[in-house]
């Protein structure tokens, strides 16, 4: 039986609409794979607004100290990727941490 997600790690940023796909090439090949080896799952949300993208990072964890070991540090600090501050509108500055009360996905 699979580990059951308890934590979900939240992370936005928005970019420049002129620079979206860029930036999702560049978070789908540096910031993914990373999530993908270690996390139970990831997901990435893309939002196109009139001038601006927000992406959604979404990883989902079964503890803190899951989440501590793959930050090697605080899960709520944020991990900024080398090109962010060239490619995102301003540095994120908080990750979100919530707790998985309800997990249930239809599947149609």
């Amino acid at each position: 039986m699979a580990t059951p997600a308890r934590i979900a790690r939240i992370w936005r940023g928005r970019t420049r609409r002129d620079l979206a796909y860029t930036y999702e090439a560049y978070v789908r090949s540096e910031g993914i794979p990373p999530l993908r080896k270690t996390a139970l799952g990831v997901q990435l949300f893309r939002e196109d607004r009139e001038h601006e993208t927000w992406f959604t990072t979404i990883s989902y964890w079964p503890d803190f100290e899951a989440m501590s070991a793959f930050t090697r540090g605080s899960p709520t600090q944020v991990h900024h990727l080398a090109r962010d501050e060239e490619l995102l509108m301003e540095l994120p500055q908080r990750i979100q941490i919530h707790r998985i009360l309800i997990d249930e996905q239809a599947l149609r």
